[in-house]
């Protein structure tokens, strides 16, 4: 249903824009560089990387998904929606709190908890194997003789599961929006 005024070009644009950005990161990230860094990076250099990238990436992924709910409330008002635009409000308000949760707690929990864990490797001369699950052995007798060690394992493993289950929320919100909106496109 249209609202009293249809969107102009430029808050079209600006929708569209913020949309495809924050798939494109998020594609990007989830999807791609983490792995091929993961398989070309030791890993502490890697873990670095991703302490600072993954930050820059969820605050900026909730800024696009603040933008992208508060550009489509603004043309689509209360009192006008229908059950589809109202879920897609829906939508882009999910989008938003998960994003903010992820970038406020876990992702900032996740950096802190590695950095953490890198200070004790490195006092043992571990972080510089590359590619995930080399050197297995010797991260596991780290945990199984330093308590803090293992302590912070389990808490990272908790956080990185739950931030990446707060990705793939968003993810499957923002996949929603990109087919609602070339559902209404009127002409490509």
């Amino acid at each position: 249903m249209a609202a009293d005024r249809d969107p102009n070009f430029t808050a079209k644009l600006l929708h569209l824009l913020m949309l495809s950005t924050y798939w494109g990161m998020q594609i990007w990230v989830t999807f791609i560089s983490g792995f091929v860094m993961n398989n070309h990076l030791n890993r502490h250099t890697y873990g670095f990387i991703q302490s600072r990238l993954v930050p820059f990436y969820l605050h900026m992924g909730s800024a696009c998904a603040f933008l992208n709910l508060a550009i489509y409330a603004v043309y689509h008002p209360s009192d006008l929606l229908d059950e589809r635009e109202a879920f897609q409000i829906f939508i882009f308000f999910v989008s938003v709190t998960v994003s903010a949760v992820n970038a406020q707690w876990f992702g900032q929990m996740t950096s802190e908890i590695m950095a953490d864990m890198h200070l004790i490797e490195q006092a043992c001369g571990l972080g510089q194997d590359i590619g995930l699950g080399s050197n297995r052995e010797a991260y596991a007798k780290l945990c199984d003789t330093d308590g803090k060690y293992k302590h912070l394992s389990g808490r990272l493993w908790l956080y990185r599961l739950l931030s990446s289950l707060c990705n793939l929320g968003c993810i499957a919100c923002n996949f929603y929006s990109l087919c609602y909106t070339a559902e209404n496109l009127v002409t490509l």
